[in-house]
């Protein structure tokens, strides 16, 4: 019945940006289509269909991929307000932004951040989001190693002080201060400062994998 499929609209905004999403989400768990067939019962055909947004999908389907990939059904239909549809789509109003951290392999504690998404979607070539330094996050180990994978990140702090470990140069950035580099450069990030620390970053392609 009507009632048991997710709605989309007149472009289909809905059923793509699901899809893509949940493309994304399988793939930082490391699961083939193969894996995400074998725990929902569903051929592997139908959902590559669902993730290209090919195929609308029901509310039970949802149920179960989000149970095959830990995560809330509802993490893929956030809140959204507006007049218009247009509104409705491509604002992101501050008290309804979806967390990513719950979707990562690491804790806070590896980390030593967590991240909120601004943009509206994980579906596209880039994403927005912002990260938040707790206090006493300087106080974490510094690897001798950072972070490399594809693609480029471009960044502003907001809030505080941040070291920038990029390669082997040690930077301090303060508030204001913005950077772009490519992500095979090894890098890290710490909270230098004594309080809260806020960065926005911009990145391509699309990554959840920490």
């Amino acid at each position: 019945m009507a009632k048991n499929i997710i709605p989309t609209d007149r472009n289909h905004q809905t059923t793509s940006s699901v899809g893509a999403e949940i493309r994304e989400v399988r793939k930082a768990r490391g699961l083939t289509l193969k894996d995400l067939s074998e725990r929902t019962g569903k051929s592997i055909a139908y959902l590559s269909r669902i993730e290209r947004g090919d195929s609308r999908i029901s509310v039970d389907l949802l149920s179960d991929i989000g149970e095959a990939l830990n995560v809330d059904p509802k993490w893929f239909f956030p809140s959204r307000t507006g007049k218009g549809p247009l509104e409705r789509a491509c604002v992101v109003r501050a008290n309804a932004r979806r967390p990513l951290s719950n979707l990562y392999t690491r804790s806070l504690a590896e980390l030593g951040f967590e991240d909120e998404l601004l943009s509206g979607s994980l579906a596209g070539g880039y994403y927005m989001i912002l990260s938040r330094f707790p206090a006493g996050a300087g106080e974490l180990e510094r690897p001798n190693e950072g972070y490399v994978f594809e693609g480029e990140q471009h960044g502003i702090v907001i809030k505080g002080r941040i070291e920038l470990a990029l390669d082997d140069e040690i930077i301090e950035l303060e508030t204001g201060d913005s950077f772009s580099y490519s992500s095979w450069l090894p890098h890290r990030f710490r909270n230098i400062g004594t309080d809260e620390a806020q960065v926005i970053w911009s990145m391509s392609p699309v990554r959840i994998t920490w």
